[in-house]
């Protein structure tokens, strides 16, 4: 037998080999040996009947319904025999623990050698009915009997039937909330109901605990139920094994433990023998249901045979565990990653072909696999705007069900996330754009320019889950353009318009001539490098930002507690003649303004002297509106008064040594976006949680990050600490007033810069190209499992369109986001709502539509509105979100965990498979080789040489290129992605070697069958 994993779903069992002694054992072991062994042809009896099978099926296409598994056995109990659920199975196996109280965690089945051979031999030896017409259980077991009249007295029959016909009692799953409310009514119903008494009538309809029964949403719309049935009884003296398939599924009454239809049905009763013998027998046949190739053959199976080999092909697959090696009351638990059932079913097909038509297939099989990479979308028609034509055609057909697809719960948290992501981003690089313009453009600018660009993105683009946004290397340029401005005289507005349209132009050129069909050339080599730093630019402006609140808000480092005394800060009115000493103001003598003021209030030069000081008389109310502000003496009593703003709004300065000292405010500020961060991320994994049931879990990962944002809010209102927070313009006027919302074409600049904008223009184009259509290849990869198809064309013509509007009103530039969209995409996740215990849920897809991209746009641009809300959200909160969104993004791309390895020694990392297929240090090089580029991005994009940032982009795919010269196509299909040219000709190549080597092979087995004749053929595969 093989010692090979099998097939994910089928998840076959471990089998502990028993101590089968019978001569029936030991002959079907010898037959299974013998039928698979490598004495025996390469393709045996057995596959060439599974493969016919399994051939039936791929022509039919048919969908087969999933299966729920129930094992119930035969009982001793006071009043008698009864059937008792002591085990179910859906993918894997779920026991009844002895107390009889709880089922057991899900776990892989393991069996004994010696149920499986027993097994084969009660399908051999028994009753076999396929297709059996019935309606009722009553009715199955009366032809099930009648089947062998001559086999079974009548008096036998009767006592099949009457113990057949018991009801079996199940262990149903009850609703936590009903549990404890049932024990809180009556603590002893409770009880009791916990170990029901039998029942002797067996019910024609399901029972009021089946249609309660919660486990059903653990099962799949469309399952069917299959039972098995096993015990001993001390009035047979040879066994009773039947296996049958009903033609129609149909509902046994309170057979099973949900009231689902049943298709399948399994028996076995027989003499008292071996210790658990017929519960292992069942255990054999229930887990040989949940194996997918079998069920496959249990469904189109025409004959008996067929079902043997069945079993024959699922003992061929099993992997054998020594015994003494391990524990058998250990469970194995489930594996969290599955692959797909198809794998093993596709590799008979291809076995069997591959044995008909020799290797052709096969290769013919490889070359179609090097041509998958080139989608439809990229694929060049050779027309003008042919590649365009055929996005719009193909979105058209899903535009109305882009917007009826987002009537879901989670797309509210994924508008509300994205939303606060988009304001935040919005803010940060209008501040920086502010700064690096002199406020030609501003925060908002930046935010009436993201409202209007996203929501006409999303509403006419090709793939509209696409965050626009201003980039950082977006960014750079517009420092660097600004800076050329200024250096040279010329106006910075006026230039970037037309450098604005002939990237709009030469944008539109590139769709005419479908330039995006070289987006196939962007591997993975060039996708992680992009990706990656662009989420190392948001991980390091969040930090960046955080920084600077320490700068603003410093913490006295030289804090003492014990100088608690020394600490003060006072406010002084600067008004000539006074001198300080300390923090103590000495008065002058008296003035002429004393004087008057003397005489003003009535007194006398003594009375006057008296009061020269603290408790100094307030000048007549005529006096004080006829003379400045600073030349009224104000007493120190009223100087202590004044706060900071008022004491700097009076020209006076603060003295004392705690003036500058605002330790709070920073370090709750770092505490607030350390705690966002970690709440984002543990909230965002607890869907894979013990605790709480799975829809909670489910709803709480969804709306993590909202959950997260509203905490911190909440902690940091109840401190009621001047924490930073989001301010929005509240006011529609550019930020500089010095100029407009229309940016005119001449005027300012010489005639001629409209053609000298052409350079630049280029460098412009490359950057918006690359950087639009690489996070386009991220978004739609297969591994989204995207229906409605991507559109590199239109998101180009949408992006190269916005550019002149943009440009005419002096707004960014704008371009997908990558680290936003990404974030957009895993917010939108659809997952299995129904999956088996012990299996991870299933991966749908993306929750495909326009709506939540929309509103969020157009909730950025009424921000302005909501600037008296908006103002309660900490900015450290929203930079602890950013940092969240930088690191699960980096998180996601393969290249991170190629660079843990290089820390790793070699015993503790981790299984991946490329590390089974290329040598570790050929893995380190193409690591430390990414690490290089990388690296080079970031100084470029850091120091003046920034201005070739963009041709550095475009040299990414070159180097890729040149990777093919260190390292084997071999190597390169493991750690990347095998570009176009490359794949053809490597396909091309072995076609090529297999045909001639084909042909030789055939020429030499011919002249040896005809000098040698027949003899054994030894294959070993």
């Amino acid at each position: 037998m093989r010692a090979e994993v099998p097939g994910p779903a089928s998840m076959a069992p471990a089998v502990q080999p028993g101590q089968g002694d019978s001569a029936t054992c030991s002959s079907e072991l010898f037959h299974t040996a013998v039928s698979h062994s490598i004495f025996s042809p390469s393709i045996s009896s057995t596959a060439e009947r599974i493969s016919a099978i399994l051939q039936q099926e791929e022509v039919g296409d048919r969908k087969w319904p999933p299966l729920f598994i129930q094992l119930n056995e035969l009982f001793s109990t006071a009043s008698g025999l009864a059937w008792r659920e002591t085990a179910r199975w859906i993918k894997f196996e779920e026991k009844v623990e002895d107390g009889g109280e709880r089922w057991s965690t899900p776990h892989v089945p393991v069996l004994h050698l010696h149920s499986l051979f027993e097994l084969r031999t009660c399908l051999q030896e028994g009753t076999v009915l396929l297709d059996l017409d019935a309606h009722s259980f009553k009715e199955i077991i009366e032809k099930v009997l009648s089947a062998q009249p001559d086999v079974w007295d009548p008096e036998l029959q009767d006592c099949l039937a009457t113990l057949l016909l018991c009801q079996p009692l199940h262990r149903t799953t009850t609703a936590p909330l009903r549990v404890l409310t049932e024990l809180s009514l009556s603590p002893c119903r409770g009880k009791a109901k916990s170990c029901p008494e039998p029942r002797t009538q067996f019910s024609e309809t399901p029972l009021k605990e089946q249609l309660r029964n919660q486990f059903k949403k653990k099962l799949l719309p469309g399952a069917e139920v299959a039972s098995v049935m096993v015990g001993e009884v001390d009035f047979l003296k040879k066994p009773f094994p039947v296996f049958l398939r009903l033609r129609e599924a149909v509902t046994l009454g309170s057979l099973a433990e949900v009231a689902l239809p049943s298709r399948f049905l399994f028996i076995l009763l027989g003499p008292q023998a071996k210790v658990k013998a017929y519960h292992e027998i069942g255990r054999a046949m229930a887990t040989l249901l949940t194996d997918e190739l079998f069920q496959r053959i249990a469904w189109q199976a025409k004959h008996q045979q067929d079902l043997i080999a069945g079993i024959d092909e699922f003992l061929d697959e099993l992997t054998v565990l020594p015994p003494g090696k391990w524990d058998l009351s250990d469970r194995i638990p489930p594996t969290r990653c599955l692959s797909s059932p198809n794998k093993r079913i596709s590799m008979h097909l291809r076995e069997w072909k591959s044995h008909c038509n020799g290797n052709t297939t096969a290769a013919k099989d490889r070359l179609s696999l090097a041509h998958l990479h080139t989608s439809e979308e990229l694929e060049r028609t050779g027309r003008l705007f042919g590649g365009l034509i055929r996005d719009i055609r193909r979105k058209a057909h899903w535009y109305r069900s882009d917007f009826s697809d987002a009537m879901h719960i989670q797309c509210l948290s994924a508008v509300l996330y994205i939303y606060l992501a988009t304001v935040t981003n919005a803010i940060t690089f209008g501040g920086m754009l502010g700064d690096a313009t002199a406020n030609m453009q501003g925060v908002l600018e930046s935010f009436l320019g993201t409202a209007f660009t996203g929501s006409i993105f999303c509403l006419f683009s090709g793939q509209p889950l696409t965050i626009l946004s201003s980039t950082g290397p977006v960014l750079v340029f517009e420092r660097l353009l600004f800076s050329f401005s200024e250096d040279y005289g010329l106006d910075y507005l006026e230039f970037r318009l037309w450098i604005g349209l002939w990237v709009a132009f030469f944008g539109l050129v590139l769709v005419a001539t479908e330039a995006s069909h070289l987006v196939q050339y962007f591997t993975r080599f060039t996708e992680e490098g992009f990706c990656a730093l662009i989420s190392l630019i948001f991980i390091y402006d969040s930090l960046k930002k955080m920084l600077s609140l320490a700068e603003a808000f410093p913490i006295n480092w030289h804090y003492r507690a014990d100088d608690v005394t020394l600490y003060s800060c006072t406010c002084n009115l600067s008004v000539p003649g006074h001198v300080t000493a300390g923090n103590n103001t000495l008065y002058p003598p008296p003035t002429a303004l004393q004087q008057v003021q003397t005489l003003l209030l009535g007194g006398d030069t003594e009375h006057q002297a008296a009061h020269t000081g603290p408790l100094a008389p307030v000048p007549h109310p005529w006096l004080i509106s006829h003379l400045h502000p600073s030349h009224i003496p104000q007493p120190p009593a009223v100087w202590a008064a004044l706060s900071r703003a008022q004491c700097l709004g009076r020209g006076g300065h603060l003295l004392g040594n705690s003036c500058p000292y605002v330790p709070d405010i920073a370090l709750l500020s770092f505490l607030l976006f350390g705690g966002t961060f970690l709440c984002c991320t543990t909230l965002k994994h607890f869907k894979s949680s013990r605790y709480f049931p799975t829809g909670f879990r489910k709803l709480v990962s969804d709306f993590s990050i909202i959950l997260a944002i509203l905490i911190f809010c909440a902690i940091d209102a109840a401190l009621g600490l001047e924490t930073p927070k989001l301010l929005v313009p509240s006011e529609l006027k550019p930020t500089n007033p010095m100029r407009g919302w229309i940016v005119f074409p001449f005027g300012a600049n010489p005639w001629w810069i409209c053609l000298a904008a052409v350079v630049p223009a280029i460098l412009v184009t490359i950057l918006i190209f690359m950087d639009q259509q690489i996070t386009a290849v991220i978004l739609n990869r297969k591994e989204y499992k995207l229906q409605k198809g991507a559109g590199f064309h239109l998101d180009f013509l949408c992006v190269s369109l916005l550019m002149i509007v943009t440009s005419v009103m002096g707004l960014p530039w704008y371009v997908s986001a990558t680290v936003i969209s990404l974030a957009h995409m895993e917010s939108l996740r659809k997952e299995s709502t129904a999956s088996a215990p012990g299996e991870q849920p299933e991966f749908l897809g993306i929750r495909e539509q326009r709506l939540t991209g929309l509103v969020v746009f157009i909730l950025t641009g009424v921000s302005v509105f909501m600037a008296p809300i908006l103002k309660y959200i900490p900015m450290p909160v929203l930079y602890g979100v950013f940092l969240h969104m930088g690191v699960a993004a980096l998180n996601s791309i393969q290249f991170m965990d190629r660079v843990r390895l290089l820390l790793m020694p070699a015993k503790h990392q981790p299984d991946h498979l490329y590390l089974r297929h290329v040598p570790l240090r050929r893995v380190h090089l193409f690591t430390f080789i990414q690490l290089l580029c990388l690296a080079m991005l970031w100084v470029i994009k850091s120091t003046m040489a920034a201005i070739v940032f963009p041709v550095m982009l475009l040299a990414l795919v070159g180097i890729r290129k040149a990777l093919e010269c260190i390292f084997s196509l071999h190597d390169l299909s493991w750690l990347d992605n095998i570009m176009p040219a490359a794949a053809r000709k490597e396909a091309d190549g072995k076609l090529h070697r297999k045909q001639e080597k084909q042909e030789s092979n055939a020429d030499e087995d011919s002249e040896l069958m005809h000098h040698q004749g027949r003899e054994i053929n030894i294959s070993v595969n």
